[in-house]
């Protein structure tokens, strides 16, 4: 199999790159305005902890949420540069 050129490796990596970031950036959307704003009264009625749910997003799940999503996608980008030969190499 041939390897692909370099402005192909660049576009594969581009396409992947937004597609990932567009993935996690609607689940993070989702996360911190559906669960912490709209859907706050109907969460509120389940409780973990003695704190009311859509409180807990509101106030820490939004932000425990990005910060997974942040390590997904320093792990997906880390994969995907090892597949395409991109990673960095120590001196």
């Amino acid at each position: 199999m041939a390897k692909p050129s370099e402005s192909e490796v660049r576009e594969i990596y581009w396409r992947e790159n937004r597609r990932w970031m567009l993935i996690l950036g609607a689940i993070w959307f989702v996360v911190s305005l559906g669960c912490g704003v709209l859907w706050v009264e109907p969460l509120n009625t389940i409780q973990i902890g003695g704190f009311k749910l859509g409180f807990w997003f509101a106030q820490q799940g939004a932000i425990y949420t990005f910060i997974i999503l942040i390590f997904i996608y320093a792990r997906v980008m880390a994969r995907l540069e090892r597949r395409l030969g991109l990673e960095e190499r120590e001196a």
